[in-house]
């Protein structure tokens, strides 16, 4: 398949530059499959989960992950944090970065906090750098990591966590799990629904355009991911399963996939994907030509550009402080 398939018009109005207040007040577009979208709210998602099903959250905190920091000789560099390789080794990518060589110390005033180890290896385009420092008093004055099209300042950072999220690791959030409120997690276990957890670290790849035409071609940056076992184990036993975005539908079809429940996944769902896990999918609206619609296709098939259709003609807002859908892969 190509990636010139999973392209749309969207609308830069319709680009939502603050989040919905209250979280649980944003819309959701529900999936029927066949037949006309319903026109929902969050609040809605009590009413169409019972007795048997589970929900499945990632549980991952985003990090105050962008940097900013000079060189010895003066020049300023700006360091996102994407993946931690080890104890003290970040991946990471930094602005700008023609200059950059092995050795280049990193300081925050007039403290070294970190050098340069060198060119990912992995990645041409992506730096390794050596914390002398915890990561904590590194990231002290860290900003939290918006995605480049929302130019809005952000005035509460945690807006920019969900009410799950527990050790900071990623670069970006889980945003489905943004629109999720105490109120909102209640009316769903008193509809006899439960909520499991697991994690995986959002990294590259939500920063990364598709290069290439052919999807073929296309590589995806491995990511780190945790199913606890009685997370799975409940996934087996309930009526069905509710990722609640697509990091954890990753997490969940890659546990299943490889039998291994902690490790790195470079799974890229698409076309021809044999669903394990998941069955419901609810998810934010995506940028065009981006891999997570390709993971939708692979979930709804052609149908995913009817639900966009919808989304824009009802002036739904989209991407990261948008609002949702609810898709179903056994909708006829």
């Amino acid at each position: 398949m190509k990636i010139s398939e999973f392209d749309y018009d969207l609308p830069s109005q319709l680009i939502a530059q603050e989040p919905c207040e209250p979280r649980d007040a944003a819309r959701l577009l529900i999936d029927r499959g066949a037949t006309t979208p319903d026109d929902g709210t969050m609040t809605d998602l009590a009413h169409l989960v019972g007795p048997g099903d589970l929900v499945v959250v990632n549980e991952t905190r985003v990090l105050p992950a962008r940097i900013h920091l000079r060189k010895r000789t003066g020049g300023e560099v700006e360091i996102l944090l994407l993946d931690q390789r080890d104890e003290n080794r970040w991946q990471v990518l930094a602005r700008p970065g023609r200059r950059l060589r092995a050795g280049t110390e990193l300081l925050s005033g007039d403290a070294v906090i970190g050098f340069v180890t060198g060119r990912d290896p992995d990645d041409g385009t992506t730096f390794e750098v050596e914390f002398c420092v915890p990561l904590d008093v590194a990231t002290r004055d860290g900003e939290v990591p918006l995605p480049p099209y929302i130019t809005t300042p952000l005035r509460d950072r945690d807006r920019y966590q969900t009410m799950f999220a527990q050790e900071a690791a990623s670069a970006a959030a889980p945003t489905a799990g943004l629109h999720f409120t105490p109120r909102l997690v209640d009316a769903i276990c008193a509809a006899g629904a439960e909520i499991a957890s697991v994690e995986l670290v959002v990294g590259l790849d939500t920063f990364r355009p598709v290069t290439v035409e052919d999807l073929d071609d296309h590589a995806m940056h491995s990511e780190r991911y945790r199913v606890p076992s009685d997370t799975l184990d409940r996934c087996r036993e309930a009526n069905r399963v509710i990722a609640v975005g697509t990091t954890s539908a990753r997490a969940l079809e890659s546990a299943a996939l490889t039998g291994s429940l902690n490790g790195r996944t470079d799974l890229f769902i698409r076309s021809g994907h044999e669903w394990r896990v998941v069955d419901l999918l609810l998810t934010n609206f995506h940028l065009p030509r981006s891999t997570l619609l390709v993971m939708i296709h692979a979930l709804v098939g052609d149908r995913w550009r009817h639900l966009y259709e919808h989304a824009v003609e009802q002036n739904y807002r989209m991407l990261s402080f948008g609002d949702a859908m609810l898709l179903n892969r056994h909708a006829g």
